[in-house]
């Protein structure tokens, strides 16, 4: 259309048009479009007496004409900002912002620091948009891609597939072009061995037991998650950036919860009181290094009655002689030893806020109230016991079977009723709304289109979904409450206010981050990004809508899809940055009466 549009100016004024033109004419546009919402008062009044296709002929002739405008103000703009983002080279096809080792050591990071996250090093980067591998393949809908993922969609080699443990070895089947998960026995035996541990008849016990929410630190390859999934425990991995064989990016590719993390001199970007049990199974960390910080980490994330499950054959622990750095620290911040079977030890912590004033266990003292207040982002290890005075401080084992939140538990949170549950009602409508309108998108003439022996649309298409502005997991709800076979990764910027709490106690996936730096993933690893009202907040907090919108584009998949939803200002912001970055997109208008606008767009398969 704007091509249309240059070539009748061009006809007029020849190709060097006097610039004044430029100016006058989005003036006159501006001046139609004032005249024809003046009288559109009139005409609106008059609606309900005239047949709906004059209404829509109206709707579309005003809507061309703010497109027109839009497309005119661009071109006096200048057409070099409208100018295509180029793509990155193939250096950087699994390219991960902020971890840069040689630079965090140029920096002056060591002592373990150079393997964290430093965004402040890898600042100033020229744009360029990732592109995915030669070979790149779509992956597998679900339940199928949980199973079979194709080998070029990841950074692995054969040699590091055979030079992986026994366990990976036997759970994995590399072939040409994929790699196939097989069920294993094994997985299932260790799972109910750990369930007997702990007192219980068998790993379907977990849920009632009230073990919903596990951390799985250095997960491997997420088979043990993708076992406790079935059970329905939310069930999240957790490993340090890996250049090639990543944990992290095969269980995001097989459709598992995953994130970029590890155990080193930060806080993880989760809340006091999060999970119900972590699980280390030979996952490389020294639990009794940094005099205990690392344990207490562990105890800060951990909820009253939650385990600590240790498996490994590199431990040197042994019945009747317990590595005694280890239970040393587990004494001090009140963890009762459990049990052991061969390779695996299990710590219970404590269900007695008044353990950590007493004078035996004083050794590592409560950490003061207002400091549970300061969101764990890029907080360093505490050397305090957090969480004791907290109004969360509920033993797992108190839980009622139904995982709604309580208008009592609301009060602790600080939420009103009506806030709650308007979100949830809000965020079901939209997502009724979204899914008709990305149905037809999707199976109209679409590479995805499934055969008629798969689910009805768009069931098997979107697995991994990202609510960039969570609130309190409305979203998440939504998606449950419609039966949709997906995980959200519930994100709560860091300025906001901090809902990740309330997220948790229902059982979601989530974590904190500051939407002004990149998140912690792989690239391809979502299939949807949902945001509500994040454009306009970042813009109040002067941060980049180009850089957000590049960091969508790396984390997303090839035909992945975008939803934002915020005022008209921000998403024709957002809608120039799309077309830069090759997005199919299109702004709907809600015909509220409110500035609101949906951006849509879906990110094409780029094989160059």
């Amino acid at each position: 259309m704007r091509r249309h549009l240059i070539k009748k100016l061009c006809l007029v004024f020849g190709p060097r048009f006097p610039r004044i033109w430029l100016i006058l004419c989005p003036v006159s546009v501006a001046v139609l479009i004032v005249l024809s919402s003046s009288s559109s008062t009139s005409f609106d009044s008059a609606t309900l007496t005239v047949k709906p296709d004059i209404y829509a002929n109206y709707r579309r002739l005003k809507d061309q004409a703010v497109s027109d405008y839009l497309d005119l103000t661009s071109l006096s703009l200048g057409v070099t900002r409208l100018k295509e983002i180029k793509l990155c080279g193939r250096e950087r096809e699994h390219y991960v912002p902020c971890y840069n080792v040689s630079a965090n050591l140029l920096t002056g990071f060591k002592y373990g620091e150079e393997f964290d996250r430093h965004c402040e090093v890898s600042k100033g980067e020229p744009y360029c948009l990732v592109r995915p591998p030669k070979d790149y393949k779509t992956p597998l809908s679900w339940p199928v891609g949980r199973d079979v993922i194709w080998n070029e969609n990841v950074k692995i080699t054969k040699d590091q597939f055979l030079s992986s443990g026994s366990m990976t070895k036997r759970l994995m089947l590399m072939e040409e072009n994929q790699i196939s998960f097989r069920s294993d026995d094994g997985v299932k035996d260790y799972s109910h061995q750990v369930a007997e541990m702990i007192g219980l008849r068998n790993d379907v016990e977990f849920y009632q037991a009230g073990v919903r929410m596990v951390l799985d630190v250095g997960c491997g390859f997420g088979s043990f998650g993708a076992h406790l999934l079935s059970l329905k425990l939310m069930t999240v991995c957790m490993a340090a950036y890996e250049l090639t064989g990543s944990q992290v990016q095969i269980s995001l590719e097989r459709g598992l919860p995953a994130i970029i993390g590890n155990f080193n001199s930060r806080q993880l970007p989760f809340p006091y009181l999060s999970y119900d049990m972590v699980h280390c199974a030979e996952c490389g960390i020294l639990w009794d290094d940094k005099d205990g910080l690392l344990l207490i980490e562990a105890d800060r994330i951990l909820k009253p009655g939650g385990y600590f499950v240790l498996h490994g054959s590199s431990l040197s622990t042994k019945k009747g002689s317990m590595a005694s750095p280890i239970e040393e620290f587990a004494r001090k911040i009140c963890w009762t030893f459990v049990a052991q079977q061969e390779e695996t030890f299990i710590w219970q912590k404590t269900v007695d806020p008044q353990c950590y004033l007493s004078s035996i266990q004083g050794v590592i003292p409560p950490c003061r109230e207002e400091r549970e207040d300061i969101p764990s982002y890029y907080q360093p290890l505490a050397s305090c016991v957090g969480g004791t005075t907290s109004k969360r401080w509920a033993p797992i084992q108190n839980r009622s079977s139904s995982s709604q939140i309580t208008p009592a538990a609301l009060e602790n949170y600080g939420i009103q009723q009506d806030e709650f549950y308007e979100d949830f009602e809000s965020s079901l409508s939209a997502l009724r709304n979204y899914w008709s309108l990305l149905t037809p998108l999707i199976f109209s003439d679409h590479p995805k289109r499934p055969g008629d022996e798969d689910p009805l649309p768009p069931y098997n298409m979107i697995r991994n979904v990202m609510d960039m502005n969570a609130r309190y997991g409305g979203l998440n709800a939504a998606f449950l409450e419609e039966g949709k076979a997906v995980w959200v990764m519930n994100v709560v910027p860091i300025r906001a206010r901090n809902t990740l709490p309330v997220i948790f106690d229902q059982g979601f996936a989530g974590v904190l981050h500051d939407w002004c730096e990149p998140f912690p993933t792989y690239p391809r690893t979502y299939d949807m990004l949902h945001a509500n009202g994040l454009l306009s907040y970042l813009i109040s907090e002067r941060c980049s809508v180009t850089n957000l919108l590049l960091e969508m584009d790396r984390i997303l998949r090839p035909e992945g899809w975008v939803v934002l939803s915020d005022d008209v200002g921000s998403i024709e912001k957002a809608r120039s940055v799309a077309t830069q970055i090759r997005w199919e997109a299109r702004v709907i208008d809600l015909e509220n009466g409110s500035d609101q606008r949906i951006l849509v767009c879906q990110k094409p398969f780029v094989r160059r």
